[in-house]
């Protein structure tokens, strides 16, 4: 036999309002998830060897002073996001949020332009004067003059200031080496960010975590992280890789000789 009172409770006014509103809310929590949201998602990105090539051509080309031969890598880092126009669902938000490998921020924060156009050409800008600083930082260091050495930079299509600390090392490796005759890297696969100021300074850049993740996975053991980004770059650390914070190229070149020589290296 039949429940009685469940059937008259199932047949009740106000439960059939609840089920409503049930199938209502679901129904809504459903279209909220794949509703567009002014989010960007990011993730670890590309490394290049700034001692190397980049899509078949030199990352550094240099004239006016004799160069060496080099071993080991100075690998600058980027991280890759969803475009400036394209809007993330809840959904996809939630994902990155919940995924060690991926970021989620508002768009604002990413893309402060107001146009995907304005944005990649805010980021060329920032690369280009990237190169710039790290050319008269890596010559200031070494007490060459930029009337006689001249360098040029091609890393494509890849934008902002982050590499600018890796670039100025690459310079410094090619021309002078670690000064004694070997190489800054010791023949190991270096990677690294930050920007560079013309005074040699090592400023953070953001997206330290990502980094990290991408540096590991193209096979560097050691990362040079500017100093104010010891926390962030902590996160997520792969085990592989070992942290070396620095301020300036000086701090960058001595820490890879002690990292060679086997003397004090600072870590986060």
């Amino acid at each position: 036999m039949p429940d009685t009172k469940l059937t008259k409770a199932l047949k009740s006014p106000r439960t059939r309002a609840l089920a409503l509103c049930g199938v209502l809310i679901a129904a809504l929590f459903g279209v909220a998830a794949f509703v567009p949201l002014p989010y960007t998602v990011t993730w670890p990105g590309l490394t290049a060897d700034t001692l190397g090539s980049y899509r078949d051509k030199p990352v550094l080309t240099i004239s006016g002073a004799p160069l060496r031969s080099t071993t080991g890598e100075l690998r600058m880092v980027t991280i890759t996001a969803t475009n400036a126009d394209q809007r993330t669902s809840l959904w996809r938000s939630l994902q990155a949020w919940f995924d060690s490998k991926e970021a989620v921020q508002p768009t604002e924060v990413v893309y402060p332009q107001s146009s995907p156009a304005k944005a990649n050409e805010e980021t060329a800008e920032q690369m280009a004067q990237s190169q710039d600083s790290a050319t008269a930082a890596a010559l200031g260091y070494l007490h060459l003059s930029p009337d006689q050495v001249k360098v040029k930079v091609d890393l494509g299509d890849v934008g902002g200031p982050s590499a600018g600390q890796m670039l100025a090392l690459g310079i410094v490796d090619k021309l002078a080496g670690d000064g004694k005759g070997g190489d800054l890297t010791g023949g190991l696969r270096i990677a690294g960010t930050g920007t560079i100021d013309k005074d040699g300074t090592v400023g953070p850049v953001g997206g330290v975590p990502l980094k990290t993740q991408a540096a590991a996975r193209d096979g560097a053991t050691v990362f040079l992280v500017p100093k104010d980004e010891c926390t962030d770059a902590k996160v997520n650390t792969p085990k592989t890789l070992r942290l070396v914070p620095v301020g300036t190229l000086a701090e960058s070149v001595a820490a890879l000789d002690a990292l060679k020589s086997g003397g004090s290296v600072p870590s986060c």
